[in-house]
This record gives C-alpha cells, structure tokens and sequence, in this order.
C-alpha cells in the first residue's frame, strides 16, 4: 500500500491557512502595543488641558478616564501620563493611579499601576537610586529615588499606605516574560521623595 500523497493544491491550502493565522497573530499583538502609543499622544493633548486648568479633560469623547500626572525616569527616557483609576480598561492605554493611595505629588503613599509588556515595560531595569518624577497638574514636581524592588505574592502581601513617609510605590505583573497575563505575582519598586 503507498502512502497518500498530498495533491499541491492541498498544500498550497494549508499554507495559505497557516499564513493567515500567523499574520492575523501577528497583527493582534501589534495592536496592543500601537493602541498604546497612540494613546500616549492623545493623552499628552488632554495633559495640556489639566495643565491649563481644565478639571478632568478626557483624551477622547468616550473616555472613562483622564489625566491626573505625568511620571518621567530619566535614566530610562521614558514620560509618560498618569490615569486616573487603575482598572484594566484604563491600564490599556497607560499607568493608573490606585485610588486607595494618595494622589500623585500629595503627601503619603501613591500607588501607580501598568501593564509589564507595554508602560511598564521599563521597571524591570529600574536600579536603587534611579530617580523618578512626579509632576502634578499644577505643574510642581516630586522627585523620588528607587529604595527597593521585590516580588509580592498579592495573596499573602500588601503595600502599606503609611502616611508618614512621601512613596512612590510602581506596581505590575510578574514574571515579566510570562505567556499568560495576571497572575498571583506583582513587581513593586519602591521610590521614597528626595528632601
């Protein structure tokens, strides 16, 4: 008995197919990452606004969201706008701020939030010492330097919110690389103001 040959229009078929699948993968995961950049422009429009005085200017008709800071790290040559609420809608177009802390450039604990494979994507080469900037809407700026990096089962840790000293605290998911999103792990980098 010989074997069954495929005829070569069944395998131009398969190739096709495979083609396709592959190019629609391809173009689904360079959306995540181009609707995040694009975002980042609409957002420094609106950033403008608040810095001008508008309350709570949305960088798009239907947003749910709006401006609340901007964070920059120097060494890491990123800026970036801060969103109010840390909910995976915002998340998806950049860091947002946990509303449980305090606000950005007030006293006590502020607690940002983003995505590991698009605005946060820098953390993991943050190094003790590195300085990060918050600038408020009225246009001051806090200055802190990265204290401390660990890895938090979110399940057994917390973030304490003590009110005593100025943080800065940067959340994200863990491992860095991990196929699947979530996950019971959370990078946290802790940054204290500089006097």
């Amino acid at each position: 008995m010989s074997p069954i040959r495929p005829t070569p229009r069944a395998l131009t078929a398969v190739t096709v197919c495979l083609l396709a699948v592959g190019l629609w993968q391809i173009a689904e995961g360079s959306w995540i990452y181009a609707k995040a950049r694009l975002a980042q422009l609409l957002l420094q429009r609106a950033w403008s606004h608040a810095l001008a005085g508008e309350p709570a200017p949305k960088p798009w008709p239907w947003a749910d969201t709006w401006p609340v800071a901007r964070l920059s790290v120097p060494s890491q040559r990123v800026e970036q706008i801060v969103l109010h609420g840390a909910y995976g809608r915002t998340l998806a177009f950049g860091p947002g701020y946990a509303e449980t802390s305090a606000f950005p450039g007030s006293a006590g604990t502020t607690i940002l939030t983003a995505h590991r494979d698009t605005h946060f994507r820098f953390v993991k080469r943050l190094q003790p010492g590195d300085e990060l900037v918050i600038e408020t809407r009225e246009g001051r700026r806090k200055r802190y330097r990265v204290q401390d990096r660990r890895i938090m089962d979110v399940q057994a840790g917390s973030i304490s919110l003590d009110g005593r000293t100025n943080r800065l605290v940067l959340v994200t998911c863990y491992p860095f690389d991990a196929l699947r999103p979530g996950g019971p792990l959370r990078y946290v980098v802790t940054a204290e103001e500089r006097a």
